[in-house]
């Protein structure tokens, strides 16, 4: 295996790791609920902690993520991020796990941002919708294997196993980027003059292309986490499904986009990003329309809507991310991603909280006004449509890291 893919397989791990930690709170809805006899708005408080404060730092992370190695950086920031799971595997009640999941969104939002421009920094624009595909291929491992065995440990135990399962995992990954990641330093040497902070700000905002590219990432956010957090909840209440039986929709959408996810990678490098994401935008509406009207229905009908939406919100991210990644240059790619991932975990913590005063519980725990929530996510995801057409590409050259190095790169990843 050359260099370049076990620094991509490193980062699909490190991927994992983030979405299983965001995931795997959201199956366990129903769990807790019940445990910590909380609303659905104190349980949507406990999702939308982790995007605030990972968009929180995010955003402070803009200003000097572009001024030290890549590699020192993950290596500190994945730390926090195990210490931060330890912490949610160790809570005793609802306060204390609403404290460590802001502590891991604070790690876990930086660690988003610096993968993103890792990928960047080492895959040349030719290629990064295949890397993207594969990285984010990393989602559905998450959906067929980590969130299920998540839910199945915790079924049989209680719902602190998944996090000291997870945290164990980390703990394995930490070696990983220590004997895998190289050192990254070309964005370092590219310019002698640190920019302040509010250089940074003025840098991203002064650029209309990336101020498209934010802007999709916030309504590509509301779009889906309007939804999201309160899917499972939602199966539970209204549709008939057991806490058990929710590993399915995990494992049948999961398995659908590890296929999937490498192939729209391929489309979206042959036949352009703006392409294959109005395309499968389009598509994405289908499953939030049926969705978030279902009642009492069969499993294999809820199975397949549900497996739809994840392959199709899947697609549409692989092209988006290599659009909004190609906005910015080597030199500020840091910074600019951190400055995005800051927006897009706000804008998930905003819609899922907005999402939370929408719906209403009524009796045996029904949720209510779900399809008024499916609407606007509807709204939003039109949107991008338009907004995407607009973003130029500004970074096609060269990786900015030597991978040659004593082990010869393939040109296929």
């Amino acid at each position: 295996m050359n260099k370049e893919k076990l620094i991509l397989w490193t980062i699909a791990a490190i991927n994992f790791t983030h979405i299983v930690d965001f995931m795997i709170l959201m199956p366990l809805g129903p769990q807790l609920m019940r445990i910590f006899e909380i609303t659905p708005r104190e349980f949507g408080l406990l999702v939308s902690s982790y995007t605030f404060s990972a968009g929180i730092s995010s955003f402070l992370g803009a200003f000097v993520l572009d001024k030290y190695d890549r590699r020192t950086i993950l290596l500190w920031v994945f730390t926090g991020f195990l210490l931060g799971t330890i912490a949610c595997a160790l809570s005793p009640n609802y306060s204390v796990l609403l404290i460590s999941r802001i502590i891991s969104g604070v790690f876990g939002g930086l660690t988003s941002a610096l993968i993103m421009a890792i990928i960047g920094d080492v895959i040349p624009d030719a290629r990064r919708g295949k890397a993207m595909g594969l990285v984010m291929a990393a989602f559905s491992v998450a959906s067929v294997v980590g969130v299920p065995f998540g839910l199945f440990i915790a079924s049989i135990s209680n719902w602190h196993a998944p996090f000291i399962f997870l945290a164990s995992l980390s703990l394995g990954i930490l070696f990983l980027i220590f004997k895998y990641i190289p050192s990254i330093t070309a964005h370092i040497n590219s310019h002698l003059v640190k920019p302040t902070p509010i250089q940074v700000i003025r840098r991203v905002t002064g650029n209309n292309n990336q101020m498209r590219a934010i802007s999709l990432t916030i309504m590509m956010m509301f779009g889906q986490f309007m939804i999201i957090p309160f899917l499972s909840p939602y199966m539970v209440a209204n549709v008939g499904f057991s806490e058990i039986q929710l590993t399915y929709i995990y494992m049948a959408g999961g398995l659908f986009t590890i296929f999937t996810s490498p192939w729209v990678g391929k489309l979206t490098d042959n036949h352009g990003k703006i392409k294959v994401f109005t395309v499968f935008m389009t598509l994405n509406i289908i499953p939030i329309g049926l969705i978030t009207h279902l009642g009492q229905t069969p499993i294999p009908f809820v199975l397949m809507i549900s497996t739809l939406f994840f392959v199709t919100s899947n697609g549409r991210m692989v092209p988006a991310a290599a659009l909004i990644t190609g906005t910015a240059k080597a030199e500020n790619r840091g910074s600019f991603l951190s400055f995005n991932s800051a927006v897009q975990q706000l804008a998930a913590g905003i819609a899922s909280f907005i999402a939370g005063l929408i719906l209403v519980e009524g009796e045996a725990g029904i949720l209510h006004n779900f399809n008024i929530v499916g609407y606007l996510a509807i709204f939003f995801s039109l949107l991008c449509i338009p907004l995407a057409r607009r973003i130029k590409v500004i970074d096609i050259g060269a990786p900015s890291v030597n991978l040659a190095d004593n082990l010869e790169v393939e040109k296929s990843i």
